[in-house]
This record gives C-alpha cells, sequence and structure tokens, in this order.
C-alpha cells in the first residue's frame, strides 16, 4: 500500500489561492501593494532624509531621567542592575533554565528590592535626598506607574472581595467606591487629587504633586482591578467552596487558599491589560503639571533650537510607550503558558 506525504504548497501556489485566486482579488492585492510600497518609501524618505533626530540625542537624558542630578546617575544604575537581575533570575525560573526552588524566595527579593529602589532614587536615609519635582521623563512615569499598579492591586481584591461580603456595610461601601470612580473621567479624579486631597488630610500632612498624582491613579485603577477580580471571583464553582468547609477551613483560609488564587489565575489577561492602561495614563499626569515622560518631552520641544519637531519627539516617547507595554504583554503570555491558562 503506497503511502502519499502532503506536500507543502510552494510561494506561488499560495499567493495565487490566497491572492490572485479571482479578478477582483488581484486588483486589491495590487493596490494595496501599490499603498504599501508609496507607504513604506514615504516613512523611509522621512526617517532617513528630513527628520531631525538632533532633538532625541541632543535630549536623552532629558527623556529618561529629566532633572535628576548627574553626579547621582549611578544610584540609578544601581537601581537598574537590581531590577535586571531580578528580572533575569525571575525569567531563569519561569523558562527552567533554573531550580524550581528559586520561586519561594524571588517574591521576597522583588518586596525588598520595592523600598531599596525607592531609597536609592529619592535619597535619605544616609544618601543625598532628591526632591521629586527633580524626578522627571521616563523615570517619573516608571516610578508612578510600579507605585500605583503595586498598591492599587490588594486594594482591587479588598473591594472585589468586599462587594460580595455578606455584611451590608462592606459591600455597599465597596459598590458605591466602584459605581462612581468607574463613572468619572481619570482626568477628573486626577484633578481631584491634586486639587482637593490635601482638604482631607490634616495641616502637617502636605502631599507633594507626586503623592497625589499617585493616589489618583491608585483609586482610579483600583476600580476597575476591581470588577476584574469579582469576574474571576464568579467563576469559581460553588462546590469547591462547599468542599473546602468541609475540610474544616474557615471563611478566611477558604478565599486565601482556594478561591483567590483559581479567580486571579483566570484573570491575567484582563489584569494585565489593566496594568498597560495605567502604564499609559501616566501620560495624562502631564496636564497637571507633572513632568513624566509627555511632559517632558513638551518641555523639550519649547527649546528654541528644537521647536515644531513634534514628529520626532512623539514617535520616539510612542515608541518607549510600545517597548514598555509590549514586554508587559509578552510577560503574561508566558505566566499564561506556565499557569496554563485558557487550556483545556
Amino acid at each position: 500500500m503506497s503511502s502519499f506525504k502532503s506536500q507543502k504548497p510552494t510561494i506561488l501556489q499560495w499567493l495565487q489561492k490566497n491572492l490572485f485566486n479571482n479578478w477582483y482579488n488581484s486588483i486589491l492585492t495590487v493596490v494595496c501593494l501599490w499603498l504599501l510600497f508609496f507607504g513604506i518609501k514615504g516613512i523611509l524618505t522621512w526617517v532617513l532624509t528630513q527628520a531631525k533626530w538632533q532633538v532625541i540625542t541632543a535630549n536623552l537624558s532629558l527623556f529618561f531621567v529629566g532633572r535628576f542630578p548627574q553626579q547621582l546617575y549611578w544610584r540609578l544604575w544601581l537601581a537598574l542592575f537590581i531590577i535586571l537581575g531580578l528580572f533575569g533570575l525571575s525569567w531563569g525560573t519561569f523558562t527552567k533554565r533554573l531550580p524550581r526552588q528559586m520561586n519561594s524566595w524571588l517574591p521576597f527579593g522583588w518586596a525588598l528590592s520595592f523600598p531599596i529602589i525607592l531609597w536609592l532614587i529619592g535619597g535619605g536615609f544616609g544618601l543625598q535626598p532628591v526632591e521629586s519635582n527633580l524626578w522627571n521623563g521616563l523615570l517619573l512615569t516608571l516610578v508612578m506607574a510600579v507605585i500605583s499598579i503595586v498598591l492599587s492591586f490588594p486594594l482591587g481584591v479588598l473591594l472585589a472581595l468586599g462587594r460580595q461580603s455578606q455584611l451590608p456595610v462592606v459591600r455597599w461601601f465597596s459598590i458605591l467606591y466602584i459605581e462612581i470612580i468607574r463613572g468619572l473621567p481619570l482626568i477628573g479624579v486626577l484633578f481631584f487629587a491634586q486639587v482637593m486631597l490635601s482638604l482631607f488630610l490634616p495641616v502637617e500632612y502636605r502631599l507633594d504633586r507626586v503623592l497625589r498624582g499617585i493616589a489618583g491613579l491608585i483609586f482610579f485603577s483600583a476600580a476597575y482591578l476591581a470588577e476584574n477580580v469579582r469576574g474571576g471571583l464568579q467563576s469559581i464553582p460553588r462546590g469547591q467552596i462547599e468542599a473546602a468547609k468541609v475540610l474544616g477551613l474557615n471563611a478566611p483560609l477558604t478565599v486565601l487558599l482556594i478561591v483567590l488564587p483559581q479567580a486571579l489565575r483566570a484573570v491575567i489577561p484582563a489584569l494585565v491589560g489593566q496594568f498597560i492602561g495605567l502604564f499609559k495614563d501616566t501620560s495624562l499626569l502631564s496636564i497637571v503639571g507633572l513632568l513624566e515622560l509627555t511632559g517632558i518631552s513638551r518641555a523639550i520641544l519649547a527649546q528654541p533650537q528644537f521647536i515644531a519637531r513634534y514628529a520626532e519627539v512623539y514617535l520616539f516617547i510612542a515608541f518607549i510607550y510600545w517597548v514598555f507595554c509590549y514586554s508587559m504583554s509578552l510577560a503574561s503570555r508566558r505566566l499564561e503558558k506556565e499557569l496554563g491558562v485558557g487550556q483545556r
């Protein structure tokens, strides 16, 4: 009995089947190729001959660290070294190139690095202090995004649990908070945090603009995270909760050990999408006077020699945003694959 092996189509066969299988598809393919050719040609011509990239090279330090004192750059390099080292170790455990036993202490390493990095950036406790108004550019964007993500996540989880609480006071407070915040635009929440937040605090507690901006991002993001987590909580079968009660687990342990891990695992894509959105939302802080990545770009464009170089500047910061957002997306997909999210 002869066996026949399936042969892959050649390039010409694939083109004929998918792009030139009839007359109108052929015309559409030719038109699209023509538009694509002239579009790419125009972009390359502008990039290589017309764009003035000196605005980027001359202001790299402003884009990345703003007005942070140059003699203290070593602290930023040390913080970057810590982050890259932890990322490398985490990636090694995920890809199984390092022992799995490292998973037990890596979370503690990340938790410990958080205050150390803030100490290196802000100073104090033996280091020269650096005022937050000197934290500009990408440095400020990353600091505000990371702090907002880290602090809004547990708040969102608590709100999601509170919305399903049997205590009416806790449940209705969570519902009111979530629905009110979700009904407001982010820029309104940021203005509220900048103008009104200090009125609710004692006179001796005066938050600077960076902390007020972080507070606004946390309040806003927590409400959306709560709804994402609530969707995960509702996906857990009731039978698992009943089984936990039969085993003698009380309600807090049932939620902490049985329900919450599965709920968070199920909504990893939604959570990462929210984190990506929060990272991009930091650009709105330029409206309230903070010189993060977008704000420092406006300051650079005000330089006399670089006036009207909008395309080069905004393309550069768009590329930076894309690199970080795409990196988070890749890490999310890797985490989903390791945890088997969506696999049957």
